[in-house]
């Protein structure tokens, strides 16, 4: 393919360039939006329904993200994009629990968390490098970090195996032959 100048188009590393930039944006605007919200919220039953609704929320995404692979022309960007956005909303969801957490039950961890604080705490639970230095010291934030540690096994064992197999069968699908003429797909000889 060429455009007006003579210039050989690549569509392929142009939607590479949107899909990290995409990525980049997305991950930015939810770090901005986590250093903005209000998280100045009570421990009760509401506080807890609406992480839980945004944990549903992110495996609906999950899914629609799952869908839009299987439809896309370029499924491996797609899926890379896909893990590359819920992969921080996961770990933004549970630093802003911590943040809450903390600001209710100061004895919670064994030094009081700042925001940077939770979203580093968040990381190196989520890597499994647990360094030590922040510790939960509650049996409310335990259970929150085991409930953490559970969920990012989900989503790197889980999450990204479904999501990249979706781009799997995408592209295999793409590559199949099309019908012929007739309109019937291609089969075996007829004889």
């Amino acid at each position: 393919m060429t455009n007006r100048r003579g210039e050989r188009r690549h569509p392929y590393r142009r939607a590479v360039v949107v899909s990290v930039l995409r990525s980049v944006l997305t991950t930015t605007v939810l770090v901005v939006l986590y250093y903005l919200a209000p998280l100045r919220l009570t421990l009760d039953l509401g506080t807890w329904l609406r992480f839980l609704a945004v944990l549903v929320l992110l495996a609906v995404l999950t899914a629609r993200q799952v869908q839009a692979i299987l439809r896309s022309d370029i499924p491996r960007v797609r899926a890379v994009e896909a893990v590359a956005t819920g992969l921080p909303i996961l770990l933004l969801v549970f630093a802003a629990i911590y943040v809450v957490i903390d600001a209710n039950q100061p004895d919670s961890f064994n030094e009081a968390l700042s925001r940077t604080d939770a979203l580093y705490f968040t990381v190196t639970v989520f890597a499994t490098v647990g360094f030590g230095d922040i510790v939960p010291l509650t049996e409310l934030a335990r259970v929150v970090t085991m409930l953490q540690m559970v969920t990012g096994l989900l989503a790197v064992g889980l999450v990204v195996r479904v999501v990249l197999g979706a781009a799997q069968v995408a592209v295999r699908r793409r590559n199949l032959p099309g019908p012929d003429a007739t309109g019937r797909p291609p089969g075996p000889p007829r004889g």
